[in-house]
């Protein structure tokens, strides 16, 4: 999938599981799927042009070169008679698994729990950040007011102390979220690693093939993202109950024709 509709799969996915988590206040539910959104590009920290990588000059770029080492070094010694031994495993491998998602969601639940209040601002800015280099330059004055609006009714050491113990959750979700649509490309994803499947530690889980997409196809521009845009606002709290009337008018009148 292309950044953005990582960008906008994150967004519906963080911004449904708020809800489910009992978030009823819109300002908190729009950080959560801000984060996730943004925390939904970090699998394809793995490739040296992908957004993540050149989101902090050389920074990211040195996150980058070390991730494709690891993920170059996990196929190594991970392989199944089943994997292609002429594979380089850097992009698309050891950051495109639940493993992956899980360990660093566990490490940001586990700094932000440590480092306290500080910490979880740079976790939320950094997924924020990369939300923003996706989507577009609106997400951000958009996020800022909705949590302005939300700390100013609630106290603030409450609302630190939610976030804290959310942001995990939502750095796991990102990368889930991630694998979960390049699972549906003609690529695939090796999601399940390293549990061995038709001999293939690295198998790349995925529907049938009539079910899938290439990444930037017509499907994924047209269908996918306009799709998951939708979805985004309609999931957001008090959104539903809003347009319910004007689309049961509209769903009357046509009736009616």
């Amino acid at each position: 999938m292309m950044g953005r509709t990582h960008a906008l799969t994150g967004w519906c996915a963080g911004v449904a599981a708020s809800v489910i988590l009992g978030h009823d206040d819109v300002g908190e539910v729009v950080l959560f799927g801000a984060t996730t959104a943004g925390f939904a590009l970090l699998p394809d920290l793995d490739h040296p042009n992908a957004r993540a990588s050149r989101l902090l000059g050389i920074v990211t770029r040195a996150l980058s070169r070390l991730l494709r080492a690891l993920s170059a070094g996990a196929y190594r010694l991970a392989q199944g008679p089943g994997d292609d031994p002429s594979r380089t495993g850097t992009h698309r491998h050891l950051t495109h698994t639940a493993v992956f998602a899980v360990a660093i969601g566990v490490a940001t639940a586990v700094a932000t729990a440590a480092g306290g209040p500080w910490v979880a601002a740079g976790v939320v800015l950094l997924g924020l950040l990369l939300a923003e280099n996706a989507l577009g330059d609106w997400l951000l004055p958009i996020t800022a007011a909705s949590v302005v609006m939300w700390v100013v009714n609630t106290d603030p050491a409450t609302a630190l102390a939610s976030v804290s113990g959310w942001l995990g959750i939502a750095v796991a979700l990102g990368c889930v979220v991630h694998c979960l649509g390049d699972a549906i490309t003609v690529s695939g994803c090796p999601f399940l690693w390293p549990i061995p499947i038709a001999g293939e530690c690295w198998y790349e889980i995925g529907p049938p093939s009539w079910l899938r997409f290439r990444t930037g196809s017509t499907v994924e521009t047209y269908l996918v993202a306009p799709a998951c845009t939708l979805g985004g606002v309609l999931l957001l709290p008090g959104v539903t109950e809003l347009v319910q009337p004007w689309t049961q008018a509209l769903a009357e009148r046509l009736l009616a024709n």
